[in-house]
């Protein structure tokens, strides 16, 4: 499909099949609404204010990259952050925190999630915790990590130790920050057309199953060849203002931030270069003190494989090309006044459903099978953790984040894209943004038609079943309906 496509689909929402419309009353039992989500209102007369925060989060040499999926850091290319903001006034504080790791699951997302409310004075449901997914840096999920301890495989998916670390450190920036909170009075939500990025990774066939794959760099000229596919071509930008001076610049783009990787190079990859260009140019603007905070989308099933081939002197390129972006966004952005009574947070609580393929025996046996290689082992571990939530009906908490009629949605797992396009066709006449990649735990989530059409994502590494769309769209409607 090509960007007219992506429009066509956007407004039609998720494409369901009459098997996926079939699911949906059983799926409906995985949604758990607590007391029906309503944002929570500030009280009377409060001022709104921001704090900014950031952390260094890059791992020690030798650690884990990729939950033990590459090689491990030999150098550091460039530092890696956790940065975000805390939203005072509406309400108990609100944190919003993205950090360059790939991913942040299960018992690690809680303990983030944890640690970051006890800093800020809120509590835990009100803080929402996603990675940027680069994948020559670390992850965290202290739930596999103690199976694999348990099976002689401690520290071999990540540095535990380090992690801990790493959340002091972020929960200290936090708390830090507080005192410093500026005064908001203006917010402004801007979008900016993002060119030879993005390209759906699933290119289907004739007969409607994928054909190609096309990963984060392709050198299939067929693949290459074939159209963007579905994708959200734009950049979204939320900015914060005291008076005309603006305070923090939050960006939202939907696709997988993979130049080239594997090689033991710590870095923040192509999304975390496009971020300190803006910070640069809005500093040569005479914007010195504005905190720019990126948020990767639902890029489950997009990456830049259409224009990136792996080779190194693409990485600055691509970096060009969503700052590029970024800067149309922030161009595009208008002042509008905004008081803390405009602001608000509710959460859905959603228990995801495991991939039926998930067997709790033959786990079992993988995990202590000291025969099996170190990398089945830890995905079985980490299989074996999702697979026990779901049983145990453990729910996954997604947020919604209300800036007047501006809606910014905050999402589990390595989401498809067209989570992100029919949250936005739910409100078409307000800006809608989307975070993926909250808590990873369930790897990628794809619509429910993508299981049938085989591929990768759906076929491979989803922990999730098919009937996780109807989760999920409920879920979404809950947040998104007022």
């Amino acid at each position: 499909m090509n960007r007219n496509d992506a429009k066509a689909q956007r407004g039609r929402g998720i494409n369901r099949s009459r098997w996926q419309i079939m699911l949906m009353p059983a799926a409906v039992a995985w949604l758990m609404v607590v007391n029906a989500p309503q944002f929570v209102l500030a009280a009377e007369g409060a001022e709104l204010r921001i704090a900014t925060f950031a952390a260094d989060v890059t791992p020690p040499l030798g650690a884990p990259l990729c939950d033990a999926l590459v090689k491990p850091a030999e150098k550091v290319d460039d530092p890696l952050s956790a940065r975000g903001v805390v939203i005072l006034g509406a309400g108990k504080p609100i944190v919003l925190c993205a950090v360059d790791w790939v991913g942040i699951g299960n018992a690690g997302n809680r303990a983030w999630r944890e640690a970051l409310a006890d800093a800020a004075g809120t509590t835990a449901d009100r803080v929402a915790v996603h990675t940027l997914h680069q994948h020559d840096a670390p992850g965290c999920d202290f739930a596999s990590e103690a199976l694999l301890a348990e099976h002689g495989l401690a520290g071999k998916q990540f540095d535990p130790a380090d992690a801990r670390r790493k959340i002091k450190a972020t929960a200290d920036a936090v708390k830090a920050s507080l005192g410093k909170a500026r005064r908001v009075t203006h917010v402004g939500f801007g979008k900016g057309r993002v060119e030879q990025v993005a390209s759906n990774r699933r290119v289907l066939g004739p007969d409607g199953k994928v054909m190609h794959v096309r990963f984060s760099s392709c050198r299939n000229p067929e693949a290459i060849a074939a159209p963007e596919g579905v994708i959200d071509p734009d950049v979204r930008l939320v900015a914060f203002y005291d008076g005309e001076k603006p305070v923090a610049a939050i960006t939202y783009y939907a696709t997988h931030p993979q130049s080239h990787y594997g090689n033991g190079a710590v870095s923040a990859d192509f999304v975390g270069a496009a971020r300190t260009i803006r910070e640069k140019a809005l500093r040569e603007s005479g914007f010195a003190d504005v905190v720019c905070v990126h948020f990767n989308g639902a890029g489950g099933n997009v990456a830049a494989g259409k224009y990136n081939d792996g080779s190194p002197e693409n990485r600055p390129k691509l970096a060009e090309r969503l700052a590029a972006g970024m800067r149309l966004a922030w161009d595009d952005a208008k002042r509008t006044p905004i008081a803390a009574s405009d602001v608000g947070w509710k959460t859905a609580a959603v228990v995801l459903p495991p991939n039926p393929a998930l067997d709790e025996k033959k786990l079992l046996a993988t995990l202590a099978d000291r025969a099996a290689t170190e990398r089945d082992r830890i995905r079985a571990a980490r299989d074996l953790v999702f697979l026990r939530r779901g049983q145990s009906k453990d729910a996954v908490d997604i947020g919604c984040l209300r800036l007047g009629e501006a809606r910014i949605v905050h999402m589990p797992g390595e989401l498809f894209v067209e989570y992100q396009l029919s949250a936005q066709a739910m409100r078409p006449d307000s800006f809608v943004a989307m975070a993926a990649y909250g808590d990873y735990g369930s790897g990628y989530i794809g619509t429910a038609i993508a299981y049938s059409q085989g591929g990768y994502e759906t076929s491979y590494v989803s922990r999730v079943a098919p009937e996780v769309e109807s989760v999920l769209t409920n879920a979404m409607q809950q947040l998104l309906k007022n």
